[in-house]
């Protein structure tokens, strides 16, 4: 602890504020292996991961925390094995919206499974989970 923090009473945090896990267990260890029995890089599966819908290479990248030409270079690789297409994006001539092919979907789909199984999540139910998604969309609203 830093010369001049306050030490708090066992049981009642820290001060300052913890840093969010980054040890072997958290997901950013955790993904290049389930990404590698998929047979996809780590930033492949981050792009699969943030993939939720049709979305522009712009809106990848700021989802993937990167610069769109590196999402770029990520987008290629997975166009080239099938995963991700390319169209014409729907209201704007000059875009083209990044779309799952249907295996695409797939993969995404068993490599969720496979980020879930062993998250800290995995042992609540169903309904504790989106009880938790619930509470934490209420403590982000307030902010």
């Amino acid at each position: 602890m830093s010369p001049g923090w306050p030490r708090r009473a066992p049981g009642k945090g820290t001060f300052p504020p913890r840093r969010p896990r980054r040890g072997p267990g958290s997901l950013v260890h955790r993904l290049p292996g389930r990404a590698a029995a998929l047979g996809l890089t780590a930033p492949q599966a981050t792009a699969l991961r943030e993939m939720t819908g049709p979305m522009t290479m712009r809106e990848l990248a700021d989802r993937m925390s990167c610069e769109p030409s590196s999402a770029t270079f990520v987008v290629d690789r997975l166009e080239k094995q099938g995963l991700v297409e390319r169209r014409a994006h729907p209201t704007d001539r000059r875009a083209r919206h990044l779309v799952l092919t249907g295996e695409g979907t797939a993969l995404r789909t068993r490599l969720l499974e496979l980020l879930a199984a062993d998250s800290p999540l995995a042992g609540l139910t169903g309904e504790q989970q989106a009880q938790l998604q619930q509470l934490l969309q209420q403590a982000v609203v307030r902010r």
